[in-house]
């Protein structure tokens, strides 16, 4: 968030604090002065800031583009290293619990957005403008592991990002921080350079000059931190301070009758410094004797003091003894693991090579933030849900105590999905963990599945990865098929059963984009057209991608049975493949034209998906076929070229006309009514409000055969308790 007003302040009110630089200069004048620390120039990137400007593919709607996004971070990566330059990545570990209200109010913002991007799809069939930009599901997940592929330094937060970045650039003596967050104007650091003016061909960008701040505001470093504190940042609200700033304001006004700023927002920076010098005239340098002259209560005053202290960096100088400390570093369930199981994770998770695990044993706590979800679709359970039984398996195999009766405490989670106000997290015991198989004795041991090296520990520790999804019986599979389609499989698997709901075309459409996908280049995937958007096939591509983040979670916690290159996005999911293959296969496509008329991928999708069928029957659960033919909305424009019929997906260019060369005409509301009976007849119930082909004939269609939007009181009651109160039991 940074501190409020400050990145304004600069970028408008004061133009000589922002000077225009070329980083490619930069690291040659450091070099010439020997004053770089390391061989080469070092850049310390702040990456959850970068990556809205590094994920720049065109339909992001769709569940991300991941193959064509890793050729634009190795792009990105180059242009920086072939000038000598060293890039060196920070992101987000933890939510810190002080930051946890700011981070709530975000994702409840985040959440109004989803609800307009649904609508806008809906409504049109196409993708929203940038406006309405959404990042795929777990891009800053992946993009850790993406950037380590490429070879370049990663590391994940144990506490706040910005504290460790600034911390790490000022110990090694790097030549700036790039990142888009004011908080490094007032940390005594490297040099704060912006990734939003970046023009990455010629690395130029503007760098935020923090002695010119400093001459702008009338202050000395070592007073920004309160500046910040009384500004509002993440650990001090801004609502706090009000009053503080309210009688700054008023007092300045009275010293400047005429500002030389021009804008309140401007006023109100200079306002707060002039405060501050004031106040430490009063007081040579003693932050607690300096405090006592605000008008402010003991537990506000602590606050403003832990502010203050979240900006002094190792080395500096430090805080009153009374301090609480800001970084606090108890581990949670410590009494649940090993000390060398805690070590590991916590190297893990540094190195940004493990997931979830830090969280849950470290923390108790773990958060998922927004996920695309139409808040208005009871049909398809939100992800929290669909995910939990795994989740909960995981977090049994974590905290089994071996000789404990005791039962292992409940994980917070702050899960975002609809209904959920996010006031408190859900508490989620860990389920006990089992293998799934006819091994003699107890379950492993998770000191044995982490630092085993018995010949039985890979196959306990596959089996205890497949085990957490209910899907124990592809084990044969391992060392004959590539571990990213057993991966996807075991995922498809688990979402058919958890989700009863899913049709035959939707695991259709999830296995042959799978499939095909390893045949394609960036290039290949960039020339599929969609003839529309399908608002289903939006959320079952992010509910895919979410799924992944959970085969991590569950390959950390059992050992890492499988390389976690099989579990990134890029080797079993592309967005815009997946949304053909969706659309194919509810239009009744033949599965030869579904596999891109390969005989190989089409043998490799019907045994793989005779497998998944198989494992189903067991557990009860029967696919069925469901086709849905959306049809694009009527006053939809063409989006390729006329007689041009994409060389990828099949489909022609008429904008939607193929539709009915197929001889699928669209029905009206009588047809629609006549199937809806014979499915009844024979045994095929759509679930309760369920409205299949709501989109069949444009805007006018969709308001005869989808229900009427809800009351804001009926919305509301919907949202205090959720359809969803319960998710379904394991394995059904």
């Amino acid at each position: 968030m940074g501190v409020k007003g400050v990145q304004y302040f600069m970028d408008s009110c004061c133009p000589e604090v922002c000077v225009n630089v070329n980083l490619r200069d930069m690291a040659t004048q450091l070099v010439a002065r020997g004053t770089a620390n390391s061989p080469d120039p070092t850049l310390v990137v702040d990456g959850m800031a970068c990556i809205r400007h590094w994920y720049s593919c065109r339909d992001w709607v769709c569940g991300g583009q991941w193959k064509e996004y890793v050729d634009i971070l190795k792009s990105w990566c180059e242009t920086f290293t072939s000038t000598g330059i060293r890039l060196v990545f920070f992101f987000d570990g933890v939510v810190e619990e002080q930051k946890r209200q700011e981070w709530v109010k975000r994702r409840r913002r985040v959440n109004g957005e989803i609800s307009k991007i649904f609508c806008h799809i809906k409504a049109h069939g196409e993708q929203p403008g940038r406006e309405l930009f959404c990042l795929p599901s777990g891009l800053a997940t992946f993009t850790c592991f993406a950037l380590r592929s490429l070879g370049q330094e990663v590391f994940c937060s144990v506490q706040e990002a910005d504290y460790e970045i600034a911390s790490y650039a000022r110990q090694h003596g790097c030549m700036g921080i790039l990142g888009q967050d004011s908080d490094f104007i007032i940390y005594d650091s490297s040099p704060y350079l912006s990734v939003a003016k970046l023009q990455i061909n010629s690395l130029t960008t503007v760098l935020y000059d923090q002695q010119k701040f400093c001459q702008a505001t009338g202050l000395s470093v070592f007073q920004l931190p309160l500046l910040a504190c009384v500004l509002g940042n993440d650990v001090v609200s801004e609502e706090k301070m009000q009053h503080i700033r309210n009688n700054a304001m008023a007092t300045y006004r009275e010293k400047n009758p005429v500002s030389h700023t021009g804008a309140p927002r401007g006023q109100m920076i200079l306002a707060v410094a002039q405060l501050v010098s004031s106040l430490w005239a009063k007081q040579a340098e003693d932050t607690g004797k300096i405090l006592q002259h605000l008008n402010l209560s003991p537990p506000h005053r602590e606050l403003l003091k832990k502010g203050i202290c979240s900006y002094l960096l190792p080395g500096q100088e430090s805080c009153p003894q009374d301090e609480i400390s800001a970084h606090p570093s108890n581990c949670a369930f410590e009494e649940y693991v090993s000390p060398e199981i805690l070590k590991s994770c916590r190297e893990k998770h540094v190195a940004a090579e493990g997931f979830m695990v830090y969280s849950v044993v470290y923390e108790g706590v773990i958060e998922c933030s927004n996920t695309l979800e139409d808040e208005e679709d009871t049909e398809l359970l939100p992800q929290a849900f669909v995910y939990k039984p795994c989740r909960q398996r995981i977090y049994g195999l974590l905290l089994r105590h071996d000789g404990s009766t005791a039962d292992p405490p409940a994980v917070k989670e702050w899960f975002v999905y609809p209904g959920n106000p996010l006031k408190e997290p859900d508490m989620v015991h860990p389920v006990p963990f089992s293998l799934s198989c006819a091994i003699p004795g107890d379950s492993p041991s998770l000191d044995l599945l982490w630092f085993g090296t018995g010949p039985e520990v890979p196959a306990l520790r596959l089996m205890s990865f497949l085990s957490i999804f209910d899907c124990s019986e592809l084990t044969e599979l391992h060392g004959v098929i590539e571990g990213s389609l057993l991966a996807a499989l075991c995922l498809i698997t688990y979402i058919v059963m958890q989700i009863q709901t899913l049709s035959q075309e939707d695991v259709d459409a999830y296995l042959s984009q799978c499939i095909c996908l390893s045949m394609k280049s960036p290039q290949d995937l960039q020339w599929i057209k969609l003839p529309f958007i399908s608002s289903r096939a939006v959320q079952l591509g992010s509910l895919y991608v979410r799924g992944l983040s959970h085969l991590l979670g569950a390959n950390c916690a059992s050992g890492c049975p499988l390389p976690n290159a099989a579990l990134m996005p890029w080797h079993s999911f592309d967005g815009r493949l997946f949304h053909s293959k969706y659309l194919l296969a509810h239009s009744g496509t033949e599965k030869t034209v579904l596999l891109d008329n390969n005989p190989s991928c089409l043998s490799l999708f019907l045994q793989l998906r005779e497998r998944l069928i198989e494992i189903c029957r067991k557990r009860g659960r029967v696919l069925q076929s469901r086709p849905r033919p959306n049809a694009p909305v009527q006053s939809r424009k063409p989006t390729v070229e006329p007689g041009y019929r994409d060389r990828h997906t099949g489909w022609p260019s008429d904008g939607g006309e193929g539709w009915r060369e197929r001889g699928e005409e669209r029905r009206d509301r009588s047809e629609y009514e006549k199937r809806e009976r014979q499915l009844e007849r024979g045994g095929r119930h759509f679930p309760p409000h369920s409205y299949p082909e709501c989109h069949i004939g444009g805007s006018q269609r969709m308001q005869e055969s989808c229900p009427p939007r809800q009351s804001y009181r009926s919305r509301r009651r919907y949202q205090l308790a959720p359809r969803w109160s319960q998710p379904p039991a394991p394995g059904t």
